[in-house]
């Protein structure tokens, strides 16, 4: 008699990460290089604040990763999410696409400037923006006058589309520049899980005239919690690092702030952080990768299931690995969750879409039926760095 369907799973996942006496956490920090030291320097010498050596460096260390030309720490992702969009002209009352399947912050970034989000859907072989159907779309509800974009159902401008790299797997970027060129669009990728994921062998957060990174907590490499955005744009990079610093003109001694700013600049001891973190970046690359590679292997022998992997033109980070259930057995979803929960598997759901929630459920959206499907059918599964040991 075959195992019961959620204990197949559970037992894939044991083979894939094996043997753990504890509690398995579904992605949590590893710090075994010299965090403590760059950290303890910090201290010792006073140098804490967003004022410091590391945070240059760490600037500098990001820039040449991922091959731009500039990138600006930040205390946050949302926060480098949403000044990038201020930089590229979006204004209250714009509209921004973005896929409804993504994290809140996401959505948040765009409401802090008062502009509206406007929900497309996914598609299965990235779980990203979906080009194809969203140009299709924008045939039906947009045109462009004097230069610039307008949905003709709201009369608003559509100033910007946001892809997200959902869990570090690379949206298809080229048909997405040619529909932003067509129709007069800024792009601003949501790489905040992607550092390290490849597109066509470039690094994800080139596509667009800037980019926004995350360094959170559970994040590939962490901060702490973190941000940068990223550009090859030095007057965008300047000016990011000016509004991100309360917008204070360099004086000796003047306080004199031209424009509203943030205080938005990431701490040296966060950055000091950041910088043992990225002397380790390749190691733990290699390592979530080979994790997915079990994972890829214990899952084939499962049925009614499947490992989701890196689409043909990418190179994931596999920042989070997520499984799918077959169409007939989203209903058992929620059992798989409890399964492993109870058993000391941290397991999640992806993000409940955003037009399910309270805040946005009168957004403009187009039909999102694929998202909402993935919502019903995936399933993240461990994906710390160490599993993959």
């Amino acid at each position: 008699m075959s195992k019961p369907f959620e204990a197949q799973i559970e037992e894939a996942v044991r083979t894939a990460i094996g043997p753990q006496e504890e509690f398995v956490a579904l992605h949590e920090p590893t710090f075994k290089g010299n965090e403590w030291e760059y950290v303890k320097e910090c201290i010792d010498t006073g140098w804490v604040s967003p004022v410091g050596s590391y945070v240059d460096q760490f600037e500098e260390q990001i820039a040449d990763f991922t091959g731009v030309e500039r990138a600006v720490a930040v205390n946050n992702g949302t926060a480098a999410l949403e000044v990038g969009l201020r930089l590229v002209g979006v204004e209250e009352g714009d509209e921004v696409l973005m896929p409804a399947l993504t994290f809140v912050a996401t959505a948040n970034a765009v409401s802090y400037l008062r502009a509206v989000p406007h929900f497309v859907d996914s598609e299965w072989k990235t779980l990203g923006v979906d080009p194809e159907k969203v140009e299709n779309y924008l045939d039906d509800i947009a045109e462009v006058r004097s230069g610039e974009c307008y949905n003709t159902k709201t009369g608003r401008r559509i100033r910007a589309i946001v892809p997200m790299h959902t869990f570090g797997h690379p949206v298809d970027l080229d048909p997405l520049k040619d529909m932003c060129d067509q129709y007069h669009l800024e792009m601003v990728e949501d790489a905040a899980e992607s550092l390290g994921s490849f597109y066509k062998g470039e690094h994800t957060g080139q596509w667009g005239r800037c980019s926004a990174l995350s360094f959170n907590g559970n994040k590939t490499i962490t901060t702490g919690g973190g941000g940068a955005i990223l550009t090859d744009d030095e007057a965008l990079a300047d000016r990011a690092k000016h509004l991100t610093k309360v917008a204070k003109n360099d004086h000796q001694w003047e306080y004199h702030h031209d424009t509203v700013g943030y205080n938005y600049r990431l701490p040296n001891i966060n950055a000091a952080l950041g910088c043992a973190q990225l002397e380790q970046l390749p190691s733990y690359l290699e390592n979530k990768r080979e994790l997915a590679r079990r994972y890829g292997k214990a899952f084939a022998e499962v049925e009614r299931v499947n490992f989701f992997e890196e689409p043909p033109f990418g190179r994931s980070n596999y920042w989070l690995n997520a499984i799918l259930l077959d169409g007939n057995q989203e209903g058992r979803r929620d059992d798989v969750l409890a399964r492993l929960n109870d058993n000391d598997l941290m397991t999640r759901p992806a993000w409940k879409p955003m037009h399910k929630l309270p805040m946005y459920e009168d957004c403009p959206r187009m039909d999102v039926s694929v998202a909402e499907s993935i919502y019903r059918r995936l399933i993240n599964i461990p994906s710390s760095v160490f599993l993959g040991r």
